[in-house]
């Protein structure tokens, strides 16, 4: 898919605000730790991720999402009238139904001929949400619209550490060490036709997507019954399977990415990747032959934050000045399913 008249007007973010290094979390797990005799400092070496964060307890998905989405409309020509969708993005939701995206929609004064609804696709509803509005956009439906997420990873942390405390094993180890990346945040994406500004942002040229769903039991992550009235949250992940399966389906996504925009290897100037883990960020870009160095990463210090960690890693690659006037940049995003998902953005 390709476009003519689709901008990224602005990106804009909230982090959580209690940090939570991988020794506090190791700290908590010396029982089980002892009981399987794993030495200290293991997350940390498997992932490159030293501290992630998390939002006080309780706190909704909303709150979160509202607050990134008045930073994202905040200095803007467009006003809440003239959103024609808001989509909620985030895996985390306040509630089955309604959407979330209706709290936000709410929050924001937004009533009317909109369209509000929330969209999941595990790490890529950010993604797959900026290709919805892109299509309204480019077909003339619609003149702007808002892309909202907020994730929570404190309350799969808190319940995977005490499952592990409770029963340790091995096997229960492997699986949930990526619950034990995950970190919180919020964002909020602004496209429009740029009719409303001379001052148009970032262009949003067009992008791919593929799915190998024969995989999509490598990670899960629910809620199991235990009685009438109450469920658990679990999550499992085949690391190693996601990992190699990943960069199989990244590879075939990248070329029928670079075919579809007529894209060289040479022709990116900047990537930013879904923020997995060292292993993963390695593995992707050496398949792909591209140059870590123009590669930003944010694992190491917010973790896996889900459909949030692209967007914001890409803002604040912005605010450092890594992203600059011209650059081709790559949106490179993966998700379980398997999904994968690719956007060209000129800066």
């Amino acid at each position: 898919m390709q476009y003519s008249r689709v901008y990224m007007n602005s990106i804009a973010y909230e982090l959580a605000p209690v940090v939570v290094s991988s020794g506090e979390l190791e700290a908590r797990l010396q029982p089980a730790y002892e009981a399987l005799h794993i030495a200290s400092g293991q997350l940390q070496a498997l992932t490159g991720i030293r501290e992630r964060r998390w939002w006080q307890e309780n706190q909704r998905v909303s709150d979160g999402a509202i607050v990134a989405a008045r930073k994202a409309l905040a200095g803007q020509q467009v006003k809440a009238r003239d959103l024609g969708a808001v989509i909620y993005a985030g895996v985390c939701r306040d509630q089955y139904e309604p959407a979330t995206a209706c709290h936000v929609a709410a929050a924001l004064g937004v009533q009317g001929n909109t369209a509000v609804y929330d969209l999941s696709n595990a790490c890529l509803g950010v993604l797959s949400a900026i290709l919805d509005i892109a299509n309204r956009i480019e077909l003339g439906q619609i003149r702007a619209g808002l892309v909202v997420a907020c994730e929570s990873s404190r309350e799969i942390n808190e319940t995977m550490l005490q499952r592990l405390i409770n029963t340790p094993s091995m096997p229960l180890f492997s699986t949930s060490l990526a619950t034990f990346t995950g970190g919180s945040g919020a964002a909020a994406v602004l496209l429009t036709d740029g009719s409303f500004s001379s001052l148009h942002g970032q262009r949003v040229l067009g992008g791919i997507e593929m799915a190998a769903p024969q995989y999509h039991d490598l990670c899960c992550w629910g809620t199991t019954p235990i009685s009438p009235e109450h469920c658990t949250p679990y999550m499992k992940t085949d690391a190693v399977g996601v990992l190699n399966h990943g960069v199989e389906l990244g590879t075939q996504t990248w070329q029928a990415f670079c075919k579809t925009m007529q894209w060289q290897t040479d022709t990116v100037d900047k990537t930013i990747c879904h923020q997995v883990g060292e292993g993963h960020q390695r593995m992707i870009l050496q398949a792909l032959g591209l140059d870590p160095n123009n590669d930003f990463s944010t694992f190491p210090y917010l973790g896996n934050m889900g459909t949030v960690s692209l967007p914001i890693t890409a803002a604040i690659a912005q605010e450092r000045g890594m992203l600059r006037t011209g650059d081709k940049v790559a949106f490179l995003g993966i998700g379980s399913g398997l999904n994968c998902l690719m956007l060209a953005v000129q800066w």
